[in-house]
């Protein structure tokens, strides 16, 4: 099969975190959603997505294709179910649809119709990510691991239910406490735990994260590739290249790439008078209900607050937004904000370019032309 994962009608409720990248390449547990699928499929994956997102993760057709909508959580009767497809067949989930084999070159619902009838986590809304990524650990946990063999677990840390903790080549753990017993913890690739910190499980620390010392992470906790944390995490999302390197609290919230919060950086995630969160919804433009109780920050790539920022119970915050100015910004932040306020400054785009360039050649990964193009695309969005 060639398979192309496709954005459906939810991209628009995962902004701004998809206002640079598809749905398929957020990352939620340990894998991106389209790791996992090629994970599944033993095959490689593309993308159908918004023509300005295209050039920097291209449609790679072929006379046949199997459409999958991303946002649709696998489990073992789905994938069968997509597996099982015939040419031109489609699948649906509540009259949703999930995936369809066809020679066409977008994904259409055809004539033939399988009603996927079991149950399936359909993740509809930012949101959703942190709400299931506990879930989501634990499914790609057994999927990376299955067969193979951890490496051996330092005798300085203290340690419960190890068989449920795996070590990838090159990580370090030293001194510190790892508790499986709620869930698994995966340690990628060359990552690291640096001593004091305690862990509880679920987490995925992907490859080349760093956890610094004294870090208190709590379950559904996802560090993406080479992000380093430290302070108190609960049920958040790192996808990748982000940094919460220093004392704060972060809960409930789902972080871009190349996002940087500031030592002593807090967010709240539960209002005082514990009703249910609202949050901004760029496809509405109006704050909606979340039907959480629970719910910190959603922050778009290269965000960044400065020291002691203090982000309130569901904010939203734009791409290339920068948190400054004093007391408590606004629940939704613009794109290019230079300050934070509702009345700051838009932060120059030849500026903020060159700052993501900068942050991207620490890690050795190039700013392309096509990352510059996005960043245009979301500026004039926000300016013209």
């Amino acid at each position: 099969m060639n398979i192309v994962l496709f954005d459906g009608e939810e991209w628009e409720d995962f902004l701004p975190l998809t206002f640079t990248r598809p749905v398929a390449a957020l990352r939620m547990g340990i894998l991106s959603f389209a790791e996992r699928w090629e994970k599944i499929l033993n095959t490689e994956v593309s993308y159908q997505t918004k023509p300005y997102l295209q050039e920097k993760f291209p449609a790679k057709l072929q006379t046949e294709n199997t459409f999958i909508n991303p946002t649709f959580f696998p489990n073992e009767k789905l994938i069968e179910a997509i597996k099982n497809l015939k040419p031109n067949q489609t699948l649906l989930f509540d009259n949703q649809l999930v995936a369809v084999k066809s020679t066409e070159e977008t994904p259409k619902i055809t004539s033939d119709v399988i009603q996927f009838e079991d149950e399936v986590i359909h993740l509809q809304y930012s949101w959703d990510m942190f709400t299931y990524n506990f879930q989501a650990i634990e499914f790609d946990y057994d999927l990376v691991t299955k067969g193979r063999t951890s490496q051996p677990i330092s005798a300085t840390n203290q340690v419960l239910v190890p068989e449920k903790i795996f070590i990838e080549e090159g990580a370090k753990v030293e001194f510190s406490i790892l508790n499986a017993s709620e869930g698994p913890i995966y340690i990628g690739k060359d990552a690291e735990i640096m001593e004091g910190s305690m862990i509880r499980g679920g987490l995925a620390l992907c490859e080349h994260a760093t956890v610094k010392m004294g870090a208190k992470i709590y379950p559904g906790t996802t560090i993406g590739p080479y992000s380093k944390v430290c302070g108190e995490l609960s049920n958040v999302i790192l996808i990748g290249y982000t940094n919460k390197g220093h004392d704060g609290y972060l809960g409930n919230s789902v972080l871009g790439e190349w996002c940087n919060l500031g030592a002593g950086t807090n967010n709240s995630n539960l209002k005082n008078n514990y009703d249910i969160v609202k949050i901004w919804s760029y496809r509405e433009q109006r704050f909606v209900k979340t039907g959480l109780q629970f719910c910190g920050v959603i922050m778009g790539d290269h965000g960044k607050a400065a020291i002691n920022t203090q982000i309130n119970t569901g904010t939203v915050v734009g791409v290339c937004a920068n948190i400054f100015q004093a007391g408590f910004p606004p629940n939704v932040i613009k794109h290019y904000s230079w300050g934070g306020n509702s009345d700051a400054p838009v932060y120059n785009l030849d500026r903020a370019c060159e700052a993501a360039e900068r942050m991207m050649k620490r890690r050795k990964i190039a700013f392309t032309p096509a990352d510059k193009r996005i960043l245009e695309h979301i500026f004039n969005l926000n300016n013209n």
